[in-house]
């Protein structure tokens, strides 16, 4: 990339400490509006983030992109990798919003997409507004002419990602997607769509490791977070759910050759009438995953249909189900001050494989009613073992 940092408008050379800078350094500012980014929601800014990206990305010093306050109408954009800069923070104190018509978007995969980047972090009071309800209308409407969205904000193939503050409205397809990356933090997102939006899932990690998601609110009309294969070592902690179909573990054997899930917390969590809580599901067919390694730890759950769950004949409203067997091995897994109150009567339900049975798994200080009386337990093809105080009675 040829671009000289010192003959590009706008740019000014500073040194200061940041934050998220790791040592006073030489840090070169670049404001969207020096590159034809307009605030005023109607003219397209695509070409001034784009233009503000690539000369960060080719700066040889630290790089700061800010995004003021104002609305900026933007489409889709693809911000790739192999920067000269060491760091690039972008702070959004903004608003972007995507075109009226959502099929500008929709026929995209992502609306902000990060492939191949190294030390990237977005941080701001700012938001990010897809308009997905148009979209989510059409496909209610049972239409085929609707596209199947975009994500808002995709991180792939990258490292040491820092995401902090922001907000997330209305997306047409996922909120925040984490795929293929390393040393990822989330801290303090606010992710907000309709509880009954499609696909709307709040943050999606998959083949990435050492993931942390903190202090995070989500609404949203699918999963809160949803964990995919070849995720390890993902922590999160005070997280709040709902509405949402909850914290969930796949779905996983989707294909025949899948990555495990390992060496996963979720603690200090909130669920408030969500679809489930702590969730684990696969499909009912052949598939090398596994998940192992799984503490849920203190979470308090809120009129939730289904609190505690494995299912492992996992087949929404029951369409084109396999019909076989899942092979995902599932061991390991414990719950651990668990309590509130679950909307059905089944509070606890281990629905495992027959060729694969759940192993490891352990209940402890668990307490869920169902209105304000006991609730019940279901449990099939699971050993296990539960631990001092546990409602509805263990069927372990």
């Amino acid at each position: 990339m040829k671009l000289s940092g010192c003959n590009l408008p706008g740019i000014m050379v500073v040194v200061f400490v940041m934050l998220s800078i790791n040592s006073t350094s030489a840090v070169t500012k670049f404001n969207v509006l020096n590159f034809g980014a307009k605030p005023n929601g109607r003219t397209d800014s695509t070409d001034g983030f784009l233009k503000a990206w690539n000369a960060a990305c080719g700066s040889a010093d630290s790089s700061f992109i800010y995004v003021p306050k104002g609305r900026y109408l933007v489409g889709s954009l693809e911000f790739k990798g192999k920067c000269r800069s060491p760091e690039i923070i972008i702070r959004i104190d903004g608003t972007i919003v995507a075109p009226l018509d959502y099929a500008v978007l929709g026929k995209s995969r992502n609306w902000f997409s990060f492939e191949g980047v190294t030390g990237v972090s977005i941080t701001g009071a700012g938001a990010f507004d897809a308009k997905g309800p148009s979209l989510w209308a059409c496909k209610a409407s049972n239409s085929n002419s609707c596209p199947s969205g975009a994500t808002t904000l995709s991180f792939t193939n990258s490292n040491n990602i820092r995401i902090n503050g922001l907000m997330s409205l209305n997306s047409q397809m996922f909120h925040i997607v984490i795929n293929g990356c390393k040393n990822v933090h989330i801290q303090g997102v606010k992710v907000i769509a309709a509880g009954d939006s499609p696909n709307t899932d709040g943050i999606h990690v998959q083949l990435s490791t050492d993931v942390e998601i903190l202090k995070t609110s989500i609404k949203t009309g699918d999963d809160c977070i949803s964990i995919g294969p070849g995720t390890k070592n993902l922590w999160v902690e005070q997280v709040t759910c709902g509405p949402g179909h909850g914290i969930s573990i796949g779905s996983l054997a989707k294909d025949l050759k899948e990555e495990g899930v390992q060496n996963v917390t979720v603690k200090r969590t909130t669920f408030s009438n969500t679809q489930n809580g702590l969730r684990i599901k696969s499909w009912a067919r052949p598939s090398t995953g596994f998940v192992e390694g799984v503490r849920f730890t203190d979470s308090v759950m809120r009129n939730v249909q289904n609190p505690i769950v494995i299912d492992q004949n996992y087949c929404p409203r029951n369409e084109n189900c396999p019909g076989q067997v899942s092979g995902v091995k599932i061991k390991d897994i414990i719950y651990t001050d668990i309590r509130g109150t679950s909307s059905t009567p089944v509070a606890i339900k281990f629905d495992c494989s027959t060729k694969n049975p759940c192993t490891g798994i352990k209940l402890q200080n668990v307490n869920l009613t169902y209105l304000k009386k006991a609730a019940q337990s279901f449990c099939s093809n699971v050993v296990g073992k539960a631990v001092d105080l546990v409602r509805p009675d263990s069927c372990l």
